[in-house]
């Protein structure tokens, strides 16, 4: 009986899926196992002999370059008279991960995400983690023009107002936080004093990495002193690189 529930769920979670996938991407997956592993939390993971780990972070991590050169390639062809500048702040503003976060939400992801810890999918990554390695899984399953013409067709143009992106102020704390997250740094914003100028409260925030402090900036509200110190921080790491 037990094992006859389990086969019925089993296909039911697997057609469930597959429709879903073909409502968010436009078309019906062939490997729905690459789909499913594509949405397996690495606190879920599976062990198995041998060591070997059955998670979502290899795919994530190919998803993530796939991911990057569609969007890339989407804009070059968009904006042809744009300097590099302004591409790589609009790749940004794309593929950061606090708007594949909310993409993920938008989608539904979470619904079909096997994550072991409900409250590590509220504070770390995993909605964006998990639609990058949706994205590997496509491009294994169908190839990168597929890939390609599917996320420009069902998921830039239907989710991005990319006009309304070229106004926007990019948000360096998101960026520091995108880069700690993905390079597995320890990240903060630490508010070290607050003074009285003018009548009004000046604050003072410091970012700081892995218990260093990187860069020191002031502002007269906490998130634009967050902001400016993630500003500078982000301008040093980048030097480094």
């Amino acid at each position: 009986m037990f094992f006859k529930s389990y086969l019925r769920f089993y296909f039911s979670f697997n057609k469930e899926l597959r429709k879903s996938i073909k409502n968010i991407f436009g078309f019906y997956p062939e490997n729905i196992f690459i789909y499913k592993l594509a949405l397996r939390h690495k606190s879920a993971t599976l062990k198995q002999k041998g060591g070997l780990k059955i998670n979502n972070e290899r795919l994530e991590y190919l998803g993530d370059a796939v991911l990057g050169l569609v969007v890339a390639d989407y804009l070059f062809k968009r904006f042809p008279f744009k300097n590099e500048g302004f591409l790589t702040e609009m790749r940004s503003k794309i593929v950061n991960r606090a708007t594949l976060n909310k993409l993920s939400n938008k989608l539904g992801l979470k619904n079909y995400m096997h994550i072991g810890n409900s409250e590590q999918y509220h504070s770390r990554s995993a909605g964006g983690d998990a639609f990058e390695a949706l994205v590997g899984a496509i491009y294994l399953d169908k190839g990168y023009n597929f890939t390609k013409n599917t996320l420009i067709r069902y998921i830039l143009n239907l989710h991005y107002d990319i006009e309304q992106l070229q106004i926007e102020e990019i948000s360096y704390k998101s960026k520091m936080i995108e880069w700690a997250q993905k390079e597995k740094h320890r990240l903060e914003f630490v508010m070290q004093e607050e003074k009285e100028a003018k009548g009004k409260s000046r604050y003072v925030v410091t970012t700081v990495i892995d218990n260093q402090h990187l860069a020191k900036a002031y502002d007269y509200t906490i998130k634009g002193a967050e902001n400016l110190s993630a500003e500078k921080a982000w301008a040093k790491l980048t030097k480094l690189e």
